[in-house]
């Protein structure tokens, strides 16, 4: 059995993309169904799972306002360009997990854009507040418009749906009117009915609509009566937010005047004034002890008592301003209350507290139960974290470390909100500026991370008892740090260290920075730490390294050597111990970005076999748009890859394809000293990952010079990759010690906000490619068969399937042929008379072919038939088609997905060009025997005339009887001609 070739695949399986980027938000009345804006489209998100179920794709212009219904029928979608969209949501299915959208209608609801919007209750109604003053109520269902109201004299800012009861004059009123038209109906109504009406007109309660302006003025619209009821002027600014209690008829109006006014909606006064001291932008009742959740410009969620006026919780300091509280959600029932930042973060907060407040207490502030980033801006660089690399640390373009789960964990506390790809395990925070450079060590338990802010920090990472903190700060460097090192190497096996390494830190960790040093810092033998008071170490030496920026460390596999890489266009390799200079690399045209040093233990290659001493390899990626492979044992290049359009931002080492799936046969592919044979090699050598500014992932293999897949899933440049894998770390941890949970072989992080993460797929498609290549030959096999036992029905049904052209038209020649020769007995006389073809088997096959197989014929027709010395056959088969099948079966066969795809794997023809392209072929033959058929006239009339002493007639010359006879005799040979024209 001949052998596949070895291939590496990738696929990507996840991706983690932002789903949020800033905007409106909305949340249905479980706290389940979040929508928010992304860029110009709109998503749908279930906060439990952190599905995204349906991306809604906007109009090009930025969404202004967005609601969902509270029972989630229904989400609305207003833009810049003052359109309106309405769609229907199918309800959420758990078991697939998944929630169709359809368009209902598209409106233009105002003659500016909408700012603000708002559903009631019952989920009917939709509140539409525009820019130019003017509000809309619509029946959601029908799409019409049920009121409009004018009277603000700014933007719409706020609206609020609430059903208040009937005031008393209003009860007494309604009163009058039902008993003057009893009167008139009836003089005999008795006193008690009187009654029951009023009783009855007070138990009703009134449908008013509360809106927000910029100009500071809060108006009650009665949606009965259309008209405003009332008119609020107390604020002096822009009101943010509007909520409404049932158990108080309150209504809550906060403002940027740095207030939150609590409104009788009985008698419409001012029932308490609150001073929240910051700028109000959102604001919300919450239980039913006249509590509110208020949230602004200090970043915080807090909690006031609306009847003393008081804030209930704790003071908090301030946050900084891109963490603002943009707005809240809370609907009554709901265990949670959601809080939206202006940094695109959402925060889910516990109200559980609320519920054993007693009047006059102060509780803590409402605690955090979750997280959710909306959006992580640039992927600056990756690690796997955890003892099982279950969890991914990211630094994206701000000031602290998001770590999120991307597998599920034996070593982490099973939370609802950790059982979920992609869910906020930790945030790491104590650095004042960008986090550019990170590392973990081999147990990843401590994590190290470089910033601008001049100073590197030592994380200790616990996630069995959920504790991440800060274990030390290394301050020195004169400006911002680029790289950062940890060592790859494990510490000996049953040592203190191995054992436990959560309180043992790395020995030491190696920071690089623009001011062009290069630090070491002894961390082993530091003690214990408090997180409000980490170590400050001192740093062992710092060596001028360089001429320009450092941009990368790395550590050997055995931590004697390690690498830095420069923007001065070289690498250097230094003594881990003194900081001595043991080595130069040169040969990069531009600053070199990555360096990485080969794995423990990987094989030399051909080209550095020839050194008597090999201490390993080291790989490059520079901004000149190539990744060398460099010897360590002189420092010179072995191999070059170029493919890359773009600098070359990361480099990557990556275990060998896993080929767990071999079929006996290839494992026994072994010579006897145990040598894996030629076409396995591959499989015990590691590969090497390159990520560059193309936005492409290319996978080398160093040891056949060749580039084994791209990785395609990003549409910005790619700054980071990551393996679950330790790549330096000692066999033993390989196996025993280190149990990775990630399904992943890589993941790769891009300025596009997204983390793709990638499977090697090389196992199932080799695993693949050997049966397919199986069962192909069996096919061929079952076809050489059929052909040898003359039964070309089955052969030519094979041979369709199997799209073997070569085979196909020797089928249908051998059969017409035998069909044709007068001395073959295998068909009765009568059969191949009464036969199109000449041969009952063939016209059953071709009478009885599928769709793909009949467009597949088509096209081997119309290449046959371009061909003189294979038009006989094609326009036998072609005859017999067009007789066997009526139009309508090509027509159907036009408008069918099969005519934008071949059997052969090119691009097809539409069917209408591959009919023209047979009648113009057949129109050619044609009139090729027509012109044959004239000359042999005119030879014919030469013969007659060439009488000059020869007796033509006497030798077998042909007499005019003769030429007519055969005149006719040529009309009849025509037959075989198709005219598809006709």
């Amino acid at each position: 059995m001949s052998k596949a070739v070895v291939k590496t695949t990738f696929e990507a399986s996840r991706t983690l993309r932002p789903i949020y980027t800033g905007g409106s938000t909305a949340l249905d009345a479980t706290g389940r169904i979040l929508v928010t804006c992304v860029n110009e489209d709109a998503l749908i998100v279930n906060l439990e799972t952190g599905d995204q179920l349906a991306t809604i794709e906007g109009d090009g212009e930025v969404i202004t306002s967005l609601a969902i219904t509270p029972s989630a029928s229904h989400v609305i979608l207003c833009s810049r360009s003052m359109s309106m969209r309405i769609y229907s949501l199918t309800p959420y299915d758990d078991t697939s997990r998944t929630l169709e959208t359809k368009l209902v209608r598209s409106l233009k609801p105002h003659t500016a854009p909408v700012v603000s919007t708002a559903t009631d209750p019952t989920s009917t109604l939709l509140a539409t507040g525009a820019a130019d003053g003017s509000i809309k109520v619509w029946d959601i269902q029908g799409g019409y418009i049920t009121h409009s109201f004018h009277g603000h004299g700014g933007v719409i800012s706020a609206l609020c749906f609430f059903q208040s009861p009937l005031q008393e004059n209003d009860s007494k009123s309604s009163s009058k009117k039902n008993k003057s038209k009893r009167k008139s109906r009836d003089s005999g109504e008795h006193e008690d009915e009187e009654m029951l009406d009023l009783n009855s007109a007070s138990s009703i309660e009134a449908f008013r609509l509360a809106s927000g302006s910029e100009e500071g003025k809060v108006r009650v619209w009665d949606l009965s009566k259309k008209k405003s009821i009332a008119s609020l002027d107390s604020h002096v600014s822009v009101v943010r937010g509007l909520s409404y209690s049932p158990t108080e008829n309150a209504l809550l109006s906060a403002c940027r005047d740095k207030t939150v006014i609590v409104w009788d909606m009985r008698t419409f006064k001012t029932r308490r004034i609150i001073p929240v001291l910051e700028s109000a932008e959102a604001a919300s009742f919450v239980a039913e002890g006249g509590l509110c959740l208020v949230g602004g410009e200090n970043g915080k969620l807090r909690v006031w008592d609306c009847n003393r006026g008081g804030e209930i919780t704790s003071e908090q300091e301030a946050a900084p301003d891109f963490e603002a509280v943009i707005a809240i959600h809370y609907t009554a029932g709901m265990p949670f209350a959601v809080t939206v930042h202006a940094d695109q973060t959402l925060r889910l907060h516990s109200i559980e507290p609320l519920s054993d407040f007693k009047p006059g207490s102060t509780i803590d502030p409402l605690p955090v139960v979750r997280r959710i980033s909306g959006n992580d801006d640039d992927i600056i660089d990756l690690a796997y974290v955890g003892p099982d690399r279950s969890m991914l640390a990211l630094a994206t373009n701000t000031e602290s470390i998001r770590v999120v789960s991307v597998s599920q964990s034996e070593d982490r506390p099973s939370t609802e909100q950790q059982e979920y790809f992609g869910a906020d395990v930790a945030h790491l925070d104590g650095h004042d500026d960008i986090i550019i450079c990170i590392d973990v060590d081999w147990s990843g338990h401590w994590l190290a991370t470089g910033s601008k802010d001049n100073t590197a920090r030592l994380w200790r990472l616990d996630p069995k008892s959920s504790s991440y903190s800060c274990f030390a700060v290394l301050t020195g460097h004169a400006e911002s740090l680029g790289a950062i090192s940890f060592p790859r190497d494990s510490p000996p096996p049953n040592s203190l260290a191995h054992n436990d390494p959560l309180n043992h830190p790395p020995p030491f960790v190696l920071t690089g920075s623009q001011d062009r040093t290069v630090k070491r810092w002894n961390t082993g033998k530091l003690g214990p730490a408090n997180s409000d008071h980490p170590h400050t170490p001192k740093a062992l030496f710092t060596r001028k390294a360089h001429d320009k920026d450092i941009n990368a460390l790395d550590v050997g596999p055995s931590s004697a050597l390690f690498a830095s890489a420069s923007q001065d266009r070289t690498v250097k390799i230094w003594s881990a111990e003194d900081g001595s200079v043991v080595g130069v690399l040169r040969g990069h045209k531009r600053g070199v970005w990555s360096t990485r040093f080969a794995p423990r233990g990987t094989p030399i290659l051909s080209a550095d076999a020839k050194s008597s001493t090999n201490r390993g390899m080291i790989v490059t990626g520079s901004g000149d748009k190539t990744v060398k492979l460099w010897s360590l044992s002189d420092y010179s290049c072995i191999l070059t890859f170029e493919g890359h359009t773009n600098s070359v931002l990361k480099v990557l080492w990556l275990p060998p394809p896993d080929m767990s799936s071999k079929t006996e046969d290839e494992e026994d592919e072994e010579d006897e000293d145990g040598a894996v044979a030629k076409g396995s090699t591959a499989q015990l050598r590691p590969l090497v990952a390159s990520a560059a500014a193309d936005g492409l992932v290319k996978i080398w293999s160093p040891y056949t010079g060749e580039l084994e897949t791209t990785l395609d899933n990003h549409e910005d440049r790619v700054w980071a990759l990551a393996s679950p894998t330790p790549s330096g770390a000692r066999d033993d941890v390989k196996t025993s010690s280190f149990k990775s949970t990630s399904p992943y072989s890589l993941a790769s992080g891009s300025a596009d906000s997204t983390v793709s993460f990638w499977t090697d797929t090389t196992s199932a498609t080799y695993a693949a490619t050997v049966n397919a290549n199986s069962a192909r030959i069996e096919q061929d096999q079952q076809l050489q068969n059929y052909i040898v036992a003359g039964a070309y029905r089955e052969a030519i049904t094979l041979a369709l399937q199997l799209n073997h052209p070569g085979r196909l038209l020797s089928l249908f020649n051998n059969a017409v042929d035998a069909a044709d020769d007068p001395n073959s007995n295998d068909i009765p006389r009568e059969a191949r008379s009464n036969s199109l073809t000449g041969n009952p088997s063939i016209d059953e096959v071709l009478q009885t072919l599928g769709p793909e197989n009949l467009f597949t014929l088509l096209i081997r027709l119309r290449d046959w038939n371009t061909n003189a010395r294979h038009s006989k056959i094609a326009q036998r088969i072609l005859f017999a088609l067009f007789r066997s099948y009526p139009a309508s079966t090509f027509i159907e066969l036009a408008s069918s997905s099969l005519v934008k795809r071949s059997g052969d794997g090119r691009a097809a023809a539409a069917m209408k060009d591959i009919l023209s392209a047979l009648a113009s072929y057949t129109e050619r033959h044609y009139r090729r025997v027509e012109e044959l058929e004239d000359e042999s006239y005119l030879v014919e009339w030469v013969l007659g005339e060439m009488d000059g002493g020869i007796g033509l007639t006497a030798l077998g010359a042909p007499t005019q009887q003769s030429i007519d006879g055969m005149h006719d005799e040529g009309n009849g040979h025509q037959e075989d001609v198709l005219m598809l024209g006709a």
